[in-house]
């Protein structure tokens, strides 16, 4: 396979780390010492930190590999024995060898059940690492979502006037909100693929319900700020045609 065209078949985590810093950079430009900027600079943290997490689930586990090895030469070795005492079977040793043969099988069953266990727990610890950093995406997608939640296209055309109970927010041009809640919406997308990176090359079918409902989540939360961007964009249209 053409090595251009296999590349836009797999996430580029490196990409996805460069897409966040950019995304940070654009946010601090705009918003100086915003809490979404500091969330989104987490967020490049986080995503440098799933490039080594990613790595060594990749990677196997080679104490279980090792201690599956062993156990699979054994039973070999008990295959091996047992051949050899059939070849020398003597039909008045019949008890005695009908005992041992259950043993053997009974020993072979026991080490097959000792290799499964082994392989299972690899990809159970491999499974709970990437499930607790699909958590932290999962947390970081609803504060992503606090944050533009106050942010109504509304009020910030002065069609409405606040109360005291009304949240205190940051003082922006219609133009600023439109770009504040776009920023959110990106990282929501980049969360999403960060997720994704856990099951790109580890297939497991716990991990992967996980990430669809990441992505899920962030493609709901997505929504309604498209929604309040597109409430912002008819507000514009409106005042346009007054004037």
């Amino acid at each position: 396979m053409d090595e251009t065209v296999a590349k836009y078949r797999r996430l580029d985590s490196q990409r996805i780390v460069e897409t966040v810093r950019a995304l940070q950079a654009r946010v601090e430009d705009r918003f100086p010492g915003s809490g979404l900027g500091k969330l989104v600079a987490e967020l490049l943290r986080v995503a440098e930190e799933t490039i080594a997490r990613t790595e060594w689930i990749q990677k196997p586990h080679l104490p279980l590999r090792a201690g599956a090895v062993v156990l699979s030469m054994a039973i070999v070795v008990l295959l091996i024995a047992m051949l050899v005492n059939i070849r020398h079977f003597q039909f008045e040793e019949y008890t005695n060898f009908i005992q041992a043969l259950d043993a053997s099988i009974s020993s072979v069953v026991f080490i097959g059940a000792a290799i499964v266990f082994l392989v299972s727990w690899e990809n159970r610890i491999k499974r709970q690492r990437a499930l607790r950093a699909i958590h932290e995406l999962r947390a970081m997608a609803h504060i992503v979502d606090m944050h533009q939640l106050t942010k109504d296209p509304e009020s910030y055309f002065g069609s409405r006037s606040p109360t005291p109970a009304s949240p205190q927010r940051r003082q922006m041009t219609p133009l600023e909100l439109n770009r504040y809640l776009d920023y959110c919406s990106e990282s929501l997308a980049v969360i999403s693929k960060i997720a994704a990176l856990y099951v790109q090359d580890f297939h497991d079918p716990v991990l992967l319900d996980a990430v669809d409902d990441v992505e899920d989540l962030a493609s709901g939360f997505s929504r309604k700020i498209w929604q309040k961007l597109t409430i912002l964009e008819s507000f514009g249209r409106t005042l346009k045609g007054e004037e």
